[in-house]
């Protein structure tokens, strides 16, 4: 898939990028056996890092890890943090005690790894996770942080033996492909399976800490823990919060009054809590209460509900109109950006989906109060055109076009669909990812 990869202005990290581009993940496989092969020759640095905070989930998780980065810096720890997909430049993957990876450093890491992992046939995932534990291993660091690229169970980063604590968002339906393919064993219904995939990342002796989901999602979670040996700490069960002017998070431990985020959206609440949740919930990096509050307020994850600023892109709007960029793709997604915009005024809908995801994910949920839609490509990969999203909606050949079109009515913009169209807008908008 071309949108996966990158260019950089920087020739040796290109160099390295085309020779990442080649590497296609052979059709079927879905498994951790070449990515444990390839740490393997790279002297394991899984079983070589601070204590690792490990998170799954279908949507929040990356929210999820950002509070956790935020908190534990807020106590004045160092952090590594792998996350995934970038948006703008790979180095996003990679931030090495508090820092995005240089350049140069990005380069040398992206040889020694491809290098390594000659006739295993690895992935462009697996060789980007085997480059962060590397980095992380040959820095010290307090803790570290690692999203789950896609499920949990077989995800390339399920690799390590005893996580601080392993956590898991919001669950939902998306990557049927892989997640919902037949097996025998695991079930049948598909939010089980979805619950049970995720949970995949649970270690004996390792706190799983999860929100509440529907009754037969918890009960594959509590199998999964129970089977692994794992303290569970399920919200409603083991953990309550509640969001009104502040969010009121309890547990064994006791109450904690803490701010909202500046994170925008309800749900953002909830990752917060889930965050808060996992560091009261694991004995290795203890957080002061007060730097939990801390960390939810300065805690920032771009293309989540983000208000673009004054910029080239956000200019061709013109002054009356507020864009909002959000790179949400599935049918959870569509529902927490309708509870955003639920106030019932009308809004610009820009929209880029892969042809492989369903529009009506996005569009159903907001139809109510979208006054234009706007279909535009995704950058580097095949995307819906107009006629498959909804009868009114128009193509257009470029963002750009889109913002230029819109009437000057001052009403709401939300460029929505994909988290590749977001990386795109943010780098014409010279708003990146820092």
């Amino acid at each position: 898939m071309v949108a996966d990869f990158a260019t950089s202005e920087d020739p040796a990290v290109q160099r390295q990028l085309d020779r990442l581009a080649r590497m296609k993940l052979q059709h079927g496989r879905f498994d951790t056996s070449v990515i444990r092969a390839l740490l393997e020759r790279l002297g394991d640095p899984q079983d070589r890092l601070p204590p690792v905070f490990h998170v799954a989930g279908t949507n929040g998780k990356g929210s999820t890890c950002a509070f956790l980065r935020a908190m534990l810096e807020a106590d004045g720890k160092t952090v590594h943090v792998s996350t995934s997909p970038h948006l703008v430049r790979f180095n996003e993957r990679i931030r090495v005690a508090g820092e995005l990876i240089s350049n140069e450093a990005l380069a040398a890491l992206l040889e020694e790894v491809i290098d390594a992992s000659d006739g295993l046939g690895t992935s462009f995932f697996e060789v980007s996770t085997a480059a962060s534990l590397l980095a992380f291993a040959r820095t010290p660091a307090d803790a570290a942080i690692v999203e789950v690229g896609l499920g949990g169970r077989l995800d390339a980063t399920n690799v390590f033996r005893r996580p601080a604590a392993c956590g898991i968002a919001a669950l939902g339906i998306d990557h049927e492909e892989y997640l919902l393919r037949a097996e025998d064993g695991p079930p049948t219904s598909p939010l089980a399976r979805i619950a049970f995939e995720k949970a995949g990342i649970v270690r004996p002796g390792s706190s799983l800490v999860t929100l509440s989901y529907e009754p037969e999602a918890e009960l594959e979670i509590e199998r999964a823990a129970m089977a692994a040996g794992a303290p569970l700490a399920m919200r409603g069960t083991h953990w309550h919060a509640s969001v009104t002017d502040v969010l009121t998070y309890a547990d064994r431990h006791g109450e904690l009054v803490l701010p909202l985020p500046a994170m925008r959206g309800e749900h953002q609440a909830e990752n917060a809590a889930l965050a808060a949740a996992m560091l009261r919930h694991q004995d290795y990096a203890i957080v002061a209460p007060e730097a939990l509050a801390k960390g939810i307020r300065r805690a920032r994850w771009p293309a989540r509900l983000q208000k673009l600023g004054d910029g080239p892109l956000t200019r061709l709007a013109g002054g009356s109109h507020t864009v909002w960029l959000d790179g949400g793709h599935n049918p959870s997604a569509g529902e927490v950006l309708a509870k955003h915009f639920s106030g019932g005024e009308p809004l610009h809908l820009v929209l880029g989906m892969l042809a492989r995801k369903d529009p009506a994910a996005i569009v159903g949920p907001l139809r109510e109060n979208l006054a234009t839609v706007q279909v535009v490509p995704v950058p580097g990969d095949v995307s819906h055109r107009a006629e498959n999203v909804c009868p009114r909606a128009m193509n257009r050949e470029t963002v750009e076009q889109a913002l230029e079109a819109l009437p000057d009515d001052g009403l709401p913009v939300l460029i929505a669909g994909s988290l590749y169209l977001a990386g795109e807008v943010l780098r014409l908008n010279e708003e990146l990812p820092d």
